[in-house]
């Protein structure tokens, strides 16, 4: 398929149930655990468990309707707004948050974070769920068209953003990107913490039948533009693929955060 053809998440939607037992189930035929599941939580919890992200308001941006990356924030922040593009991704989520009939099982990712946290008895996994419920205090639509893109909704800055996998697969090119970050950034305070997941060398992925676009960085481009828009980076990871699949064609997975000047 060209390139050209390829779909835009945010503009065409997707299946976020295929999406979700794609790249993060506990099917034996998911070969994306080691880089969309153990790395990033690996990362989230070094962060968060050492104190090196502190505060009470953060704000998720991130791809689909996953919920894994947020266990070890939610341990520190007590309120965490979500933001996402699609109503299939907000009823995904709603249906998670409220332990719904026919909510996505993240059983095997809530262990994962309770193994982090040195613990794997059933109590702790049911903790583990329940404090990150709790701290989820909205999920909201978001638009990047718009200069703010929470309007009309109006949020206090918020101490900390996650953004995970998003802005690649938003941005057509170089340009939009560098938007794309000055705009997410503009949601943080000053001192506060940009923490980013990035795929990186990718052209395109897929979900279910579907092949979507995304944006070709590397990690010299994404460090350029954190300094650019005036963020310090105060930590950087790459992991090397460790999968093979022709389902998306990532080279690594970058994992970075930058400090909003003051």
């Amino acid at each position: 398929m060209d390139s050209t053809t390829h779909k835009f998440y945010h503009v065409h939607g997707m299946d976020s149930r295929d999406f979700l037992d794609t790249y993060f189930s506990n099917k034996e035929d998911m070969v994306f655990a080691e880089d969309s599941i153990k790395f990033p939580m690996a990362m989230f919890h070094y962060q968060f468990s050492s104190g090196r992200v502190e505060g009470t308001f953060l704000i998720d941006i991130s791809i689909g309707s996953a919920i894994h990356n947020l266990y070890s924030a939610s341990n520190s922040f007590r309120n965490i707004v979500i933001l996402k593009f699609q109503e299939k991704c907000i009823m995904e989520l709603n249906r998670w948050l409220h332990d719904r009939t026919g909510a996505y099982d993240w059983s095997h990712t809530s262990s994962a974070a309770a193994e982090l946290e040195g613990t794997s008895h059933p109590d702790q996994l049911k903790e583990t769920e329940m404090c990150l419920r709790s701290s989820i205090k909205q999920i909201l639509k978001c638009d990047f068209e718009q200069e703010n893109i929470i309007s009309p909704v109006q949020l206090p800055l918020a101490d900390c953003i996650i953004s995970a996998s998003i802005l690649e697969v938003i941005s057509k090119n170089e340009d939009e990107y560098m938007k794309n970050l000055e705009k997410t950034i503009k949601l943080l305070k000053p001192g506060g913490q940009l923490l980013l997941i990035g795929v990186l060398d990718t052209t395109y992925w897929s979900a279910g039948a579907e092949r979507f676009h995304c944006f070709k960085c590397n990690e010299e481009f994404v460090k350029n533009a954190f300094g650019k828009l005036g963020l310090i980076i105060d930590y950087c990871a790459v992991q090397r693929r460790r999968n093979v699949s022709d389902i998306i064609d990532y080279k690594a997975m970058l994992f970075i955060v930058g400090r909003k000047g003051e």
